[in-house]
């Protein structure tokens, strides 16, 4: 079989219009729990809940902008008034008070739940079913996501803690206005009929029709019920990875405040690093690594290789307990007027991604490849509900930091997402079975 290197030009576009949504998105994320507890007063605890109900909501509501999409707007003009509401949320972020701070969310969450499904849905619908770069694909997409995550601590994170709380807000507003404005430029020339609503997307028309005269009018064939619920079942299992990966922006972020050296001498000058800069690791990693990923798999494609999505999971959980494992040892560190060392949080959060390489985009393209084509915005939301299910629990877990050990916080993040790998091992076969030929 002759497999294809080079990847569809839209791919590139829907990358730069997702880099600046995560901009925006992680620029703000970075900064939440610190203001909340530094700016509005809040205890660590009730931070911690408010942080898990706000991210849990953003994951949630893509259900509901998928919904839209799907059935009549298209995913285009979904991205389009995403965008629009997230440029309005992080501008009302930026005025100081309650009740300005929980009008913001309630933009954002609405914003992100019509953008999100619907720019990678678009991903998938720019490759064939069964194309061996749609991994590969999603791993580059996901360089985007990330290369805009690595720069927001950077930019909105230093402005936001050094100079005003509202500066950090307004920077991840401004690059939400830059990622609509690439999105309205490139969507004629480089994704011609893709996106659009349902009634006028003649290739989405001849699909549906297909797939009706396939099922003899029935909703869904007994093939494809068992492909949805692969996604549903590989949904539940990424709940363990993302409750504690999402310690990042939650526990991790505390404790990197608290228990972290952050001094760093430069030619005899000592300079504090911002607690948000810590939020860089993962992308920077992610822009690092998803590179070789991305060949990784096209390579074991060609010889016949490449692991199931399911084996990918299981490998992601294994590497995200390892991450805390090293966290494990950094708080045995740990000791009266002790901090440890920023290498400690620096380690765990290079496991950390590539864990999330292993499951993220290969979670995206999954859903794009089992979803029935009617279906694949709405399913995408299904997909961000055990995002949005971690998140709460993520939130409810970093409420419990400092109330008990450290190194007992930490150690149970090695033993779920352990106890899950082996559960879902079991149950390769059988998902692998379900999933009818689609890799």
């Amino acid at each position: 079989m002759q497999i294809k290197e080079k990847h569809p030009a839209g791919l590139y576009l829907l990358f730069t219009t997702v880099m600046w949504e995560r901009f925006s998105y992680y620029g703000m994320k970075g900064l939440l729990i610190l203001y909340l507890i530094k700016a509005l007063g809040y205890e660590a605890d009730k931070a911690s809940n408010v942080y898990g109900t706000y991210t849990s909501l953003i994951y949630l509501a893509p259900i509901i902008g998928g919904f839209i999409a799907d059935k009549y707007w298209g995913q285009r003009k979904a991205i389009i008034f995403g965008c629009l509401l997230i440029i309005a949320g992080q501008f009302i972020m930026g005025f100081k008070g309650v009740a300005f701070a929980y009008a913001a969310m309630a933009f954002l969450i609405a914003g992100v739940g019509l953008f999100k499904p619907n720019l990678s849905a678009m991903v998938g619908d720019v490759y064939e079913k069964n194309d061996a770069r749609r991994d590969g694909g999603f791993t580059i997409f996901y360089m985007g996501i990330n290369l805009g995550a690595g720069i927001a601590p950077l930019i909105a994170g230093t402005l936001g803690e050094k100079f005003g709380w509202h500066w950090g807000f307004w920077a991840s507003g401004a690059g939400m206005v830059l990622g609509l404005i690439a999105f309205l430029w490139g969507k004629d020339k480089y994704l011609q009929g893709k996106g659009m609503p349902p009634a006028q997307n003649k290739a989405l028309q001849e699909e549906i029709k297909r797939e009706v005269k396939k099922t003899g009018g029935e909703s869904l064939t007994k093939e494809e019920w068992q492909r949805v619920a692969v996604i549903f079942i590989l949904a539940f299992f990424s709940v363990f990875f993302w409750t504690a990966y999402e310690q990042a922006g939650a526990s991790l972020n505390i404790f990197a405040d608290i228990h972290t050296n952050r001094i760093i001498n430069i030619f005899g000058k000592t300079w504090e690093m911002p607690t948000t800069w810590f939020q860089s690791c993962t992308p920077i990693f992610i822009i690092i690594f998803a590179p070789l990923f991305s060949k990784l798999w096209i390579e074991l494609a060609k010889r016949g290789k490449d692991p199931s999505t399911p084996l990918k999971f299981t490998i992601g959980l294994w590497l995200l307990a390892a991450g805390f494992g090293v966290m494990v040892f950094g708080a045995m560190a740990l000791g009266p007027g002790i901090k440890i060392g920023m290498y400690y949080l620096v380690l765990a959060y290079m496991f950390h991604t590539l864990g999330e390489l292993c499951l993220s985009p290969v979670g995206l393209s999954m859903v794009t490849k089992l979803a029935p084509v009617k279906f694949v915005s709405l399913l995408m939301g299904v997909w961000f509900l055990s995002n949005a299910a971690a998140n709460k629990l993520a939130g409810s877990y970093s409420a419990l930091f400092g109330k008990i050990d450290n190194i007992q916080f930490f150690l149970w993040l090695v033993i779920a997402p352990l106890a899950a790998s082996f559960a879902l091992m079991a149950l390769i076969k059988p998902l692998k079975k379900w999933m009818h030929g689609i890799k």
